[in-house]
């Protein structure tokens, strides 16, 4: 039980920490303490429901399904490009982070935003449907404690990057820090739309 709880927890954090669109816009908004906890919490749930329907064995349907992935894919890369455009565009008069705070997105938009980095993003479903789904039933009786480390890593990552980035805050109060913070959060995105495109 331990083991399988450790290792779910272990493999989840492996999987959601590297740098991407979700956790580039978690790591944002929480810089700018703009609707942090229902953003944290879109990300987080999000995962949970994706991970049980990977250990629920609905990986197999997407995996027959590849039209799907097809259109999530080029619809995750029209909005990671808006998104990275958008960025650079306010890196080009960045402000402060009182400023940048002024002009948060509304409560909506942020929820909006953290929905669609989520859902149209097609790696989502193969990294944590399918990988996550297919280690957790190789565990055997094991599997739904691997499945509460890997929604417990989930919860913990968002929850600390998110409210976590008020640590960072001293750093990036600069207007030249958020210029170079929108460039990167751009690129990203940007970086990850050319993927995404390219199959």
């Amino acid at each position: 039980m331990l083991d399988s709880l450790v290792s779910g927890l272990l493999t989840g954090l492996t999987l959601i920490i590297a740098i991407g669109a979700q956790n580039a816009y978690v790591l944002r908004q929480g810089l700018l303490r703009a609707h942090v906890g229902p953003v944290v919490a879109v990300c987080a749930i999000s995962d949970l429901v994706l991970i049980v329907a990977g250990v629920s064995g609905i990986g197999t349907i997407v995996e027959q399904a590849g039209w799907i992935l097809d259109v999530v894919r080029w619809l995750g890369v029209a909005f990671l490009t808006w998104y990275g455009v958008s960025s650079l565009l306010r890196a080009r008069r960045p402000q402060g982070l009182e400023a940048a705070r002024a002009g948060a997105p509304s409560l909506r938009a942020a929820v909006t935003t953290a929905v669609a980095l989520t859902w149209l993003n097609p790696h989502v479903y193969l990294d944590t449907v399918l990988l996550l789904g297919s280690i957790a039933n190789a565990q055997g009786d094991g599997r739904w404690w691997f499945t509460v480390g890997a929604c417990t890593a989930s919860i913990l990552w968002f929850t600390s990057l998110g409210y976590g980035a008020r640590l960072a805050e001293r750093a990036l109060a600069t207007p030249r820090a958020w210029r170079i913070l929108d460039v990167l959060i751009g690129l990203t995105m940007l970086g990850i739309a050319v993927k995404l495109a390219l199959g």
